[in-house]
């Protein structure tokens, strides 16, 4: 019999926190459900813990070799059997009627995905607000292309919609050959979801609380890096090549470019500066002074004493 929900975990190096994540699948009601671990070529017992629960409650899938994020959801979705996809992060949890309310709020509505609140966790186990107020989500009730795309804009976006965690139709993911990008290690999840928007996705919004986030410093998506930037940029190239979009849409995606070319200006003076390479960091703040401005005074600020010292050192 066909499951209602297939969950997803790709999992790498997650020994500590897969119990927890698998635990908030296994208890969901109201729904049936199977779930599949991807184990990403992990280096500790990420696959004696996955392995470990009976063959009929998880299946597991070990990859030969590492192919990050994207990759292993990608094997995961390529297995999954139910009539919905969830993806869920190895160190993340779930609320027991997440699903439920999800897909109910998303079949009602004629919808092929669906989004819902999530309960921030901090790494000492406090927990924070919800990631979104309520009022907020309940006023968006759908997500058009040109929000989603606005609420992805970096240090703009008031609520970064990139955070949310979808739930799909497989038959959907399927018919539209949409799986994620591998070539991203941060932002997979952002294009996934503005490629099923710009195919035609209606996306609902249920503004309970269902995503247990859990904060850790050192996840992939907490470090951002100049490479992840430019990839982000490739990635956003092939999307306006491929997609149509309205006036809206591309108002928003022309707001994303110039913000993750901030971005890259930003990352770019920062490297300078840790390589002691004042003249490259001021160059590139006065190539982009946004990057300063973005990030505030401190950065600009450091620039000139680094400048102010640079001189005295050429004027002795």
């Amino acid at each position: 019999m066909q499951p209602d929900v297939s969950f997803v975990i790709a999992a790498f190096n997650a020994e500590a926190t897969l119990d927890r994540a698998i635990a908030g699948a296994i208890a969901q009601n109201n729904v049936s459900v199977e779930i599949i671990v991807v184990d990403d070529k992990s280096s500790d017992a990420t696959l004696d813990v996955a392995r470990a629960y009976p063959q009929d409650i998880v299946r597991v899938v070990a990859l030969a070799s590492n192919r990050g994020p994207g990759g292993a959801r990608n094997a995961g979705l390529d297995a999954a059997r139910g009539r919905w996809i969830a993806v869920l992060d190895s160190d993340d949890a779930v609320f027991p009627n997440r699903l439920a309310a999800m897909i109910a709020r998303a079949e009602s509505a004629g919808a092929q995905i669906a989004v819902d609140n999530l309960q921030v966790i901090r790494e000492d186990g406090i927990i924070e607000a919800a990631m979104f107020p309520r009022h907020y989500l309940e006023g968006l009730r759908e997500i058009s292309l040109a929000t989603y795309i606005a609420g992805n804009i970096l240090f703009e976006s008031k609520f970064n919609l990139g955070y949310l965690k979808p739930i799909f139709q497989r038959e959907f993911l399927n018919e539209n050959g949409l799986r994620y990008d591998e070539k991203l290690i941060i932002g997979e999840d952002y294009i996934l979801l503005a490629n099923a928007l710009a195919m035609g996705g209606k996306c609902v919004v249920e503004p309970d609380i269902g995503y247990a986030y859990h904060i850790r410093s050192g996840s992939i998506s907490r470090v951002l890096e100049l490479h992840h930037i430019e990839a982000m940029h490739r990635a956003d190239a092939v999307f306006a090549q491929t997609h149509q979009m309205d006036d809206a849409a591309q108002a928003a995606f022309a707001r994303r470019g110039r913000s993750l070319r901030t971005a890259a200006s930003f990352l770019s003076m920062v490297r300078h500066i840790k390589a002691r390479s004042p003249f490259k960091a001021i160059l590139t703040a006065l190539g982009d002074p946004a990057a300063v401005r973005h990030m505030g005074m401190p950065i600009a600020v450091r620039l000139r004493r680094m400048a102010a010292q640079f001189a005295v050192g050429v004027g002795r």
